[in-house]
């Protein structure tokens, strides 16, 4: 049975109990727990978060493992800034990433995301072959470690990111599925994707948006059901295809209105779900 959940965000400031008992009071059953800031991967922090995890009961599906350096969310600064395919950050990023996996274990969860980058989608490109190497380290690494290694969607185009697993080779390969990320970085259409590289996905982020309307920015985010996502149809081919994973609602903006906007989510898929 799939499962309705939210984001919840660790930072050196957070108040776990706090975020796991709203994520209750909201009525989801799952999460996923996201983090950048890898001086956070400590046991005491993993105890914090099974403690809560246990208290509220929710299930964390897959950790979110961030990474260090600069990020440039757009078309100019993105591709040079973000992931692992930018050769100067990639070793120090391989190795942060793999520390995720490190302590997804200490979750006892099985699965961790992250976004790789702008991966080349000609297969002749002097970088493919580098980054295809350094994926495969990490991949291994999750392997050994009993993690899935989940690809989050928007950077790449569905078939640029098939060919990467197709040639990764791995069983513990897959995808975090966001629902928008295609639409804002113009991409493909969410629907139709599922149909590209649908077997592969794992777990979800449920969120929506428009196309780019510029070359420079990413197209704006929305509450879902006011953007392009499609999202009937998204959870349509999803069932299609066989999943069974959870739907997380990513709001990425703040505040009374983010919790707002997460409730009548929350309605919305249920309706769908039903």
């Amino acid at each position: 049975m799939n499962k309705i959940g939210v984001m919840i965000v660790l930072r050196t400031d957070t108040d776990v109990f706090a975020e796991f008992e709203k994520a209750k009071a909201l009525g989801c059953e799952c999460c996923q727990v996201s983090v950048w800031d890898t001086s956070l991967y400590t046991d005491e922090k993993a105890a914090e978060i099974l403690s809560a995890a246990k208290e509220n009961d929710i299930e964390i599906s897959t950790l979110w493992a961030g990474w260090s350096g600069p990020k440039e969310w757009n078309f100019t600064g993105g591709p040079s800034t973000l992931g692992i395919v930018p050769q100067a950050y990639r070793m120090k990023r391989m190795e942060e990433i793999i520390c995720g996996a490190d302590f997804a274990v200490k979750l006892g969860v099985s699965r961790i995301a992250t976004h790789v980058g702008f991966l080349p989608e000609n297969i002749n490109d002097p970088q493919y072959c580098d980054v295809l190497a350094a994926l495969r380290h990490i991949v291994k690494a999750c392997q050994k470690r009993g993690i899935c290694f989940l690809f989050e969607t928007g950077q790449e185009t569905p078939v640029t990111l098939l060919r990467f697993i197709e040639a990764l080779g791995y069983d513990n390969v897959g995808i975090n599925m966001d629902t928008a990320n295609l639409i804002l970085y113009g991409k493909a259409n969410s629907a139709d994707a599922i149909t590209v590289f649908g077997k592969y996905v794992m777990d979800t982020h449920i969120k929506d948006g428009f196309y780019p309307t510029s070359g420079q920015a990413l197209g704006k985010e929305v509450k879902v059901g006011d953007g392009m996502a499609n999202l009937p149809e998204v959870v349509k081919r999803l069932q299609a295809v066989g999943y069974t994973g959870n739907y997380i609602i990513e709001r990425e903006i703040s505040g009374e209105q983010q919790t707002k906007d997460i409730i009548e989510t929350i309605e919305y898929l249920k309706n769908i779900l039903n």
